[in-house]
């Protein structure tokens, strides 16, 4: 009896790609992750420096300008005079501070509520409940900031809801005004700090918390020795979005703050209404010398990472 010798069929020869450019190329990239990377980011960062940073930039660079008084023309002639003008100047000076004011506040009205609700979100409730806090926090995001802007204002009105809550306990809406802007900032930017404090918390080891309770600490020794030093940065974050947001903005107090002004107003007065492009340059250096300022500050306490 003979073995049977079964031949493989013959394989066919796999075709050799050619070396086209286009592969060279991707065989190249392939192997140069850095180069891939700087590519990716090309297109981005061309577009952030052109239509951001060249346009601010030439922007201010218009605050060393004037202004004929007789044509209305700009006057490419460098001087300082707009710059010692919102220096010196008393309104600016009030508007700046009033500005700061506002800003602050609405940090720390921001601060003050979301962190009780981003801890319950990060470590009290459930995983459910939890994902459900977070579509709630994020709802309001979607909504129109003027829409927002304008309720704010209907329920502040003097026939608003807040003062039929208010006529029976022989209280009154305050209106329109500073406490108004205050008001309808803390809302709109309190999301942005929510959010950044949650995703900090998150990151804070429950051992830790056990550890603490464990040795005796009580809930609010334990916020004040582990949980807040852990989520100072994340903090910190937030306030950055808030305080930021309520330094260049202008609509809110249009909307809401009655004669109540700030330097978002007085940029935007002078580019419309006084045509006034170079004073208003000058004017937009001031937030933004204030936010470089804080970013400064905070630039330690590794707060930028948790944006």
């Amino acid at each position: 009896m003979t073995d049977t010798i079964h031949l493989a069929p013959p394989t066919r020869a796999v075709p050799v790609p050619q070396a086209t450019p286009r592969r060279r190329v991707s065989a190249w990239l392939s192997t140069h992750p850095r180069a891939r990377l700087t590519l990716l980011l090309t297109a981005p960062l061309f577009w952030l420096v052109l239509v951001y940073i060249v346009a601010l930039v030439l922007l201010l660079v218009t605050a060393f300008w004037t202004v004929d008084s007789f044509t209305g023309e700009i006057v490419t002639d460098w001087t300082l005079d707009n710059i010692i003008t919102v220096v010196t100047g008393t309104l600016y000076q009030t508007v700046t501070l009033r500005t700061v004011g506002i800003a602050l506040a609405v940090t720390v009205i921001d601060v003050a509520i979301a962190l009780p609700i981003a801890f319950f979100m990060a470590k009290v409730a459930s995983p459910r409940v939890q994902r459900l806090l977070v579509i709630a926090v994020l709802m309001p995001l979607w909504a129109s900031y003027l829409v927002k802007a304008y309720a704010w204002r209907s329920v502040l009105s003097q026939e608003g809801i807040l003062e039929w809550v208010l006529a029976p306990f022989g209280l009154h809406t305050p209106g329109y005004g500073l406490t108004a802007t205050i008001i309808t900032l803390s809302y709109l930017w309190l999301p942005y700090v929510i959010l950044p404090i949650y995703a900090g918390l998150e990151r804070v080891p429950d051992s830790l918390l056990e550890a603490s309770a464990d040795l005796g600490g009580k809930s609010w020794r334990t916020i004040r020795h582990v949980v807040l030093p852990l989520a100072m940065p994340a903090i910190i974050a937030g306030t950055i979005f808030s305080f930021s947001l309520s330094l260049g903005d202008y609509i809110t107090v249009n909307i809401v703050g009655g004669t109540t002004q700030m330097l978002g107003n007085l940029v935007y007065t002078n580019v419309g209404a006084a045509n006034n492009l170079p004073l208003a340059a000058a004017i937009a250096l001031v937030p933004i010398v204030i936010i470089f300022g804080y970013l400064a500050l905070v630039r330690r306490t590794g707060a930028l990472d948790n944006l």
